[in-house]
């Protein structure tokens, strides 16, 4: 499978060093950039618009904040050689927030299970490099609110089912990057 999965905290340089991958894996119009963003408040409005600032101008840009992989069946851009999809965490949020207030934990794990399954298949079934980056949320302050911790089990759930099927994991921390797992340097010979 070639999936990596770049994890770590807010604000930890996650998605600098995933463009940075996908800059020196596809170049710079092979690249399709996935963001699942959606501006609900004026602080993501300004995120969003910077990071659209900052993606170099040749990459293809798909904004879909779920159903990520039919998107990408249906994008009719040129074929990329990588996919950067930022963000899991943004992903999973809108999913969670798209479910009946009264459904239950299993019910929206299924609804966020079958985005991380769709996107995996769609992995399995194309040779493009698929770059997808994720927040560790389990590693601080246990959330005050039912939501906050539903959202923290969701996101802990579908992080491992990433990382399980990924070829490569990257953890970030104060912008470096830490191999946790890499099956294309196992392969190659080299140390992780």
């Amino acid at each position: 499978m070639n999936l990596t999965l770049i994890t770590g905290g807010a604000r930890a340089g996650k998605s600098t060093f995933a463009e940075r991958l996908a800059r020196e894996s596809g170049g710079l119009s092979d690249v399709w950039y996935v963001a699942t963003a959606e501006a609900g408040d004026t602080d993501m409005a300004a995120r969003i618009t910077a990071h659209r600032a900052k993606r170099p101008p040749d990459w293809s840009t798909l904004e879909t904040p779920r159903h990520v992989a039919a998107s990408l069946a249906s994008f009719r851009a040129a074929p990329a050689r990588v996919i950067l999809v930022d963000c899991l965490t943004m992903l999973v949020s809108n999913v969670l927030l798209s479910q009946p207030e009264a459904a239950g934990f299993e019910v929206i794990w299924e609804a966020v299970e079958r985005e991380v399954d769709g996107l995996l298949d769609f992995v399995k079934a194309n040779q493009t490099l698929v770059i997808v980056v994720t927040n560790e949320v389990g590693s601080g302050v246990v959330p005050a609110t039912r939501l906050g911790c539903i959202y923290r089990d969701l996101l802990g759930r579908a992080n491992m089912k990433l990382a399980a099927a990924a070829t490569d994991v990257y953890l970030v921390v104060a912008g470096i990057p830490i191999v946790v797992k890499s099956d294309t340097a196992q392969r190659q010979g080299a140390i992780a």
